[in-house]
């Protein structure tokens, strides 16, 4: 089976981006977002090589890879992975659900 390519969706993007700034805000280093974002390239690799290695979310067709503090939810289809949020997951997970209803 050959790899299927990753996509970002606009909205799982800004989420990720916006992570990776708050780190750097409040750490006043890109350290930590260095090592997350090598984290987060890891694993997409990974799910791009074996997608159903991850769990089911509770959304239709959506599974969700975990990362520590953070889960990366994701749609399979033939030829792609469609990345549809990046969640840190200390969040409210209302928002999550709202926000993944919405897709």
């Amino acid at each position: 089976m050959a790899e299927r390519k990753i996509i970002w969706t606009r909205t799982a993007d800004i989420q990720f981006v916006s992570v990776l700034e708050y780190w750097i805000q409040r750490n006043k280093t890109a350290t930590y977002s260095k090592k997350l974002l090598q984290l987060v390239t890891d694993r997409t690799k990974q799910i791009a090589q074996n997608p159903f290695s991850y769990k089911k979310a509770k959304f239709d067709n959506t599974r969700v890879a975990s990362l520590g503090n953070f889960s990366i939810f994701y749609k399979v289809n033939e030829n792609e992975i469609i990345i549809t949020a990046f969640w840190d997951n200390r969040q409210d997970p209302s928002k999550l659900l709202k926000f993944l209803r919405n897709r």
